[in-house]
């Protein structure tokens, strides 16, 4: 079954709706990156609020399964359903809600995953209905501002106390501890990464990592092997790749942002808690 045609079938069903500004395919469909698990991602963008029955008359027409249906919560609606096999994901807000954040994230820099998220399905959202506006809010979002890419790297810059704790929770082969530490890192691995080469994060977990890292530029050399190898290697042996790839990143923003200075979360990074004698 070709997603992207049912999306648009469904998309005729909101739009009959009065109240429906705009239609967007969002997530993996929308970037050609769908496989066999992939559901179908829609933002229904509102001139005022829907009520239970707007957003469930859709829902009935197409015969759908609820799985959830969530109330009003953090200016967002949200409910998922199948039908045709085929799960459906839908976000809805107020237009004016998708343009504030807009706001927050182009003119006041804001980091949060969450936002830029928002930001990125408008960015690569593919529109079913609505297309003057969505093209007018994806003119808004084109161009990532340099000022949000230092703002994301001095937010992640920083891996945390724990990060010195590395050598210690591998001596005590404290596994669940240790983990969570690389992966906490990882993470904040990714969040440079996208900050560095001016991408809106897509996924707050980074979902389709090896895909976002295939669209960026500046990165380490074979950083999603590497990346994948430290979870699979000896633990010891993942910690030293890791440890290389956060000293290739320092360089990288180095080259990229000399204005930044380094100095301190390089001194903090390398730190070890010492080992009593």
């Amino acid at each position: 079954m070709n997603l992207k045609t049912l999306a648009t079938d469904i998309s005729i069903i909101y739009k009959k709706n009065p109240k429906v500004e705009a239609v967007l395919l969002a997530g993996s469909v929308s970037r050609n990156w769908e496989d066999e698990f992939s559901d179908i991602e829609l933002l229904i963008f509102w001139k005022e609020e829907p009520t239970d029955e707007d957003r469930k008359t859709p829902i009935q027409i197409l015969n759908g399964n609820i799985i959830d249906f969530h109330v009003f919560e953090e200016e967002e609606w949200a409910e998922t359903y199948i039908t045709k096999n085929v799960k459906l994901e839908i976000s809805s807000f107020l237009t004016k809600t998708i343009e504030r954040v807009i706001d927050e994230v182009i003119l006041n820099f804001e980091t949060s995953f969450d936002l830029q998220c928002l930001i990125a399905s408008v960015y690569y959202g593919v529109p079913l209905y609505g297309e003057l506006l969505i093209t007018k809010l994806k003119e808004r979002v084109s161009e990532y501002p340099k000022e949000l890419s230092e703002a994301m790297i001095l937010e992640h810059i920083d891996f945390g106390n724990r990060w010195n704790n590395r050598e210690t929770l591998l001596s005590r082969k404290d596994w669940l501890m240790f983990y969570k530490v690389v992966v906490s890192v990882q993470t904040s691995i990714m969040a440079l990464l996208f900050g560095l080469n001016r991408q809106y994060v897509i996924h707050p977990g980074f979902k389709w990592q090896k895909n976002s890292l295939d669209t960026m530029t500046n990165k380490p050399e074979n950083v999603l092997e590497r990346l994948e190898l430290i979870f699979t290697r000896k633990p010891e042996d993942g910690l030293k790749e890791l440890e290389l790839i956060i000293q290739e990143i320092y360089q990288l923003i180095q080259d990229e942002y000399p204005n930044i200075d380094l100095s301190t979360y390089i001194n903090k990074s390398t730190f070890l808690r010492p080992k009593r004698i």
